[in-house]
């Protein structure tokens, strides 16, 4: 039974402060994907994925994302 993990993503600010998208439980076959995925759709945003970091404390998954410039 796959019970997920919980995903935190984090959009970097301009002036470099982070701000909480979202979170959510993601399922394992959602977080495999990040190894072949370089952006994200969230909200009907783009964002380029930057870092991740696994806390180990709070068992939760955080993504740090940058909007994509829209032209």
């Amino acid at each position: 039974m796959d019970h997920g993990m919980s995903v935190i993503l984090f959009e970097k600010m301009p002036e470099g402060e982070l701000n909480v998208i979202e979170e959510r439980l993601w399922t394992m076959n959602m977080v495999a994907a990040l190894e072949h995925v370089n952006y994200l759709v969230v909200g009907g945003k783009e964002y380029e994925t930057v870092e991740g970091r696994l806390n180990v404390d709070e068992g939760k998954l955080e993504l740090l994302l940058v909007p994509m410039r829209v032209e």
